[in-house]
């Protein structure tokens, strides 16, 4: 078998055992390289999206962490995201309308 355990996962594994008439499920390798103490690497990074400047002031708290409304469109939150594209991350920003909770934009 000409595969590097110490690099591939479970998944790579099986795919490979498979290519080489060897049958056997996913799980039966992630349970045997666990047995062994094997772990396959991770090729991803950790990326720091946003660096906060502390001399700054931040902005207030207009609801006083209330997030409770009697009819629609008496309070809005702004969620943020990062979403991985293809070259890098986009932030991407929407409204909540508290009272209904559906995303208005």
């Amino acid at each position: 078998m000409g595969l590097n355990l110490k690099v591939y996962r479970a998944r790579k594994v099986c795919r490979q055992l498979c290519k080489e008439g060897i049958k056997v499920a996913r799980c039966t390798v992630e349970r045997l390289m666990k047995y062994v103490g094997l772990k396959g690497s991770f090729c991803t990074r950790k990326l720091r999206t946003t660096i906060a400047d502390e001399s700054l002031a931040r902005s207030a708290d207009l609801v006083c962490r209330n997030f409770t409304a009697l009819r629609p469109n008496q309070l809005w939150v702004v969620g943020l995201a990062y979403v991985a594209i293809y070259r890098g991350f986009a932030c991407v920003a929407f409204i909540i309308d508290v009272f209904a909770r559906f995303i208005i934009g």
